[in-house]
């Protein structure tokens, strides 16, 4: 172990406000093997590979925030598991003790192959991606997905062990808001949580009006509360999800990420680095930090990094302004910044 392994590190990283930072959502790709309609064009221009961080590079940086405080880091994408050799940078993560939790958001597309490994790499919880149960709905909501790979992969995910797997699901009114109690009782069978998202503004869309099929968190609890005994908790967790126990279903819980109807931001405590190695310092601000160029500048050297991941903290905005009929996010899909 390093040094950065031994023990808990005091948090340096506290912002203007106040907050402290103690999770990072890395990105490892832009790229994805599906083309989810809320996430990216049918026809994505995607970062040339030399613009990436590498995963030598990736590490490097995870671990000067860890030595900062942070203590949870989640592998987003793209879809993460299509970077090449990715497992490498898990199991370099999965060996540093001071990181308590190391988790995974993806489109599960790659889990019957990737779940054991994950798992013995030291990945602790995982988020898979799923909006639909119907075939020919996912194959429509992700252009060229087949929902058969993605429910085998979850469940190969569940047969490893995880101590936790959750299904994420945004949900839209015309496309999946009529299966929003399928989705609960799938949950339940399998003894997993789900949260449901409302739509993020970001990036130009083309495909639908973002206005026209917005569904709220609330509509949904409501709708969901005619089937099951809801209680609400004071659950918390390293993200914004608010959570709620189903009566009769104690293996289970509903989630909400709620960006418009339950603003997050008073109680936020991330950052995203992007996988060219774009230091986001909110999810709807363009505040940054090109940690790439410092890294690659002064190769070898932490003390200029972690200066650099200290000195962002004063620009990490107050809360993302995001308003479903503004297109001022216009280059920055979903899939650029990290799910």
């Amino acid at each position: 172990m390093t040094e950065v392994t031994t023990k808990k590190a005091d948090n340096q990283l506290i912002d203007r406000f106040g907050r402290t930072v103690n999770y990072i959502r890395l990105s490892v790709t832009d790229r994805c093997d599906l083309r989810c309609v809320y996430c990216m064009p049918e026809k994505m221009k995607f970062v040339p590979r030399t613009q990436l961080l590498t995963l030598e590079e990736m590490e490097q940086i995870s671990r000067s925030f860890i030595k900062l405080g942070v203590d949870k880091i989640r592998i987003t994408g793209g879809e993460p598991l299509v970077r090449r050799n990715i497992l490498q940078l898990f199991n370099k993560l999965g060996e540093i003790e001071a990181l308590r939790d190391l988790t995974l958001t993806t489109n599960g597309t790659q889990l019957k192959k990737y779940a054991r490994p994950l798992r013995d790499a030291g990945v602790t919880r995982i988020n898979i991606s799923l909006d639909t149960l119907k075939a020919d709905r996912f194959q429509a909501m992700t252009r060229i997905g087949d929902l058969k790979q993605t429910v085998e992969g979850l469940d190969a995910a569940i047969a490893c062990g995880f101590e936790q797997i959750k299904i994420n699901s945004v949900v839209m009114k015309n496309y999946n808001y009529d299966e929003v109690e399928n989705l609960v009782r799938f949950c339940i069978d399998r003894g997993i949580d789900i949260s449901f998202i409302e739509e993020m503004p970001l990036g130009e869309n083309a495909h639908h009006d973002r206005a026209a099929t917005y569904c709220s968190s609330d509509d949904i609890l409501s709708d969901l509360q005619q089937h099951y005994e809801i209680i609400p908790t004071t659950e918390k967790t390293a993200g914004p999800t608010r959570y709620y126990k189903l009566g009769e279903h104690p293996d289970s819980r509903i989630g909400f990420i709620s960006p418009h109807s339950h603003n997050f931001c008073d109680s936020c405590n991330r950052v995203r680095l992007t996988a060219e190695g774009l230091l986001l310092l909110c999810l709807g601000q363009e505040h940054s930090v090109d940690l790439r160029h410092i890294v690659r500048a002064n190769p070898g050297d932490r003390d200029i990094l972690e200066q650099a991941i200290i000195d962002s903290m004063q620009i990490k905005p107050k809360g993302h302004d995001f308003d479903l009929n503004s297109q001022e996010i216009l280059l920055r899909h979903m899939n650029l910044t990290g799910g």
